[in-house]
């Protein structure tokens, strides 16, 4: 029972993530990630297709394990990001929200950044003689 609901919840989350990447508004990323998580958790097989998948390598294994993200690619992801927190700060006519909304969207492209450009991915050492 408990792998058919994860199976499931899998399974929508998949179609979300695969509707994000034509919809501007979902995050393609996030969904993934939760597919994984679910699919890890009920059935090896669609794990592995899913993290076999050229989807899954485009908008999870490259820019976020192997941090291989142009900076094409990250001035897309944060002028996607300006939108969405965008929104919420023009129809709210509150301030502070607004100032909120500023304040972590500029943590997310500071936080952001430091994680893709500033630190690399671990290299494994070999044992080699010196």
């Amino acid at each position: 029972m408990k792998k058919t609901l994860f199976f499931l919840c899998g399974s929508l989350t998949f179609g979300l993530g695969t509707l994000g990447i034509f919809l501007p508004f979902l995050p393609t990323t996030v969904f993934y990630l939760l597919t994984a998580y679910f699919w890890l958790r009920s059935s090896d097989t669609s794990y592995q297709r899913l993290v076999q998948s050229e989807n899954y390598q485009k908008y999870i294994e490259k820019p976020l394990v192997q941090k291989q993200l142009s900076t094409k690619g990250m001035v897309r992801m944060f002028a996607m990001m300006l939108v969405v927190f965008a929104i919420p700060a023009l129809l709210i006519p509150n301030l502070l929200v607004r100032f909120v909304l500023a304040a972590i969207y500029l943590a997310h492209v500071i936080g952001i950044t430091w994680y893709l450009k500033g630190r690399k991915p671990a290299i494994q050492k070999t044992d080699q003689p010196l």
